[in-house]
């Protein structure tokens, strides 16, 4: 059994050690392989192929998530900054209701808060309403005296 564990251990520390190598590297370790392996009895090329293929599919796949994460993390702060000096409502982390202005908005480990008027802080995540704009009602008011 442990001779198992030792086995599957090792190959999730190779699946880390291909993906990030270069292509030099990779190269190498292939004619590494075949060099060192028995002319009587060689291996199955095809599938050492293929194995390191996967590998390498796994993680770009593993390194396009993290680029969509980023992605996804730069139109939320982006969204959040379209939301300043406009009247929201949400929750806190603390999950009090709040709603005021927002003046500023900040991204940290958890995402994108905005600060709004009064201190409060509400994350991105927890808005669930954008009122009116602040700047668009005091023009209004401003034209509508004028007139």
């Amino acid at each position: 059994m442990s001779t198992v564990t030792g086995v599957g251990a090792s190959t999730q520390s190779g699946a880390t050690s291909v993906g990030a190598l270069s292509s030099d590297e990779f190269f190498k370790l292939i004619f590494t392989e075949l060099s060192n392996q028995d002319p009587l009895k060689p291996n199955d090329t095809n599938a050492l192929l293929e194995q390191i293929a996967n590998i390498r599919s796994i993680q770009s796949d593993v390194d396009l998530v993290d680029r969509l994460g980023e992605l996804v993390g730069q139109n939320e702060l982006s969204s959040g900054a379209g939301l300043i000096g406009r009247l929201v409502s949400g929750l806190t982390d603390t999950d009090d209701r709040v709603s005021g202005v927002v003046n500023s908005v900040s991204k940290t480990d958890e995402g994108v808060v905005l600060n709004l008027d009064g201190g409060y802080r509400v994350p991105m995540s927890k808005v669930d309403r954008v009122l009116e704009d602040q700047a668009g009602d005091d023009a209004q008011a401003d034209g509508g005296d004028a007139a």
